[in-house]
């Protein structure tokens, strides 16, 4: 009882970690967008929707590569099965990305959309420069 209790709370930490890093992304996306009052109430709902699949979505296909890789060292991996996995999870990721897009497209102008899309792509190198920051800090 005591472990699962435990369980619990690390994932209801991981879960309010991932909400977190997702509404910082979204202050983030208003702020660079430069999103109006209206645009942020219409989209915020489409944005964490696809937000959240697309994590949902990340978190499976990376338990399942680390329990085929986990016992690497005792039975040899089903390449072909984690390569046309990794495929299919690219082919899902694009296709989830065209319906955003579709959905955002009707929400936002083509320029506020343009911007929208590059606050996105800047968020991205912001996370990996702090992640490549702290990962370099945590070496010295």
């Amino acid at each position: 009882m005591i472990l699962s209790s435990s369980l619990l709370a690390q994932d209801n930490n991981r879960f309010a970690r991932i909400e977190e890093m997702h509404e910082r992304k979204w202050q983030n996306l208003i702020t660079q967008a430069q999103l109006s009052p209206n645009e942020i109430e219409m989209v915020k709902p489409v944005f964490l929707q696809y937000e959240q699949t697309i994590w949902k979505m990340h978190q499976e296909n990376r338990d399942a590569f680390r329990a085929a890789l986990k016992n690497a060292k005792n039975v040899k991996p089903n390449y072909a099965d984690l390569n046309e996995r990794y495929v299919n999870y690219q082919f899902k990721e694009a296709q989830l990305f065209k319906n955003y897009h579709i959905k955002l497209r009707k929400l936002l102008q083509p320029e506020t959309l343009f911007k929208f899309y590059k606050a996105e792509r800047d968020y991205k190198r912001i996370l990996l420069r702090e992640f490549q920051d702290h990962k370099q800090h945590d070496n010295h």
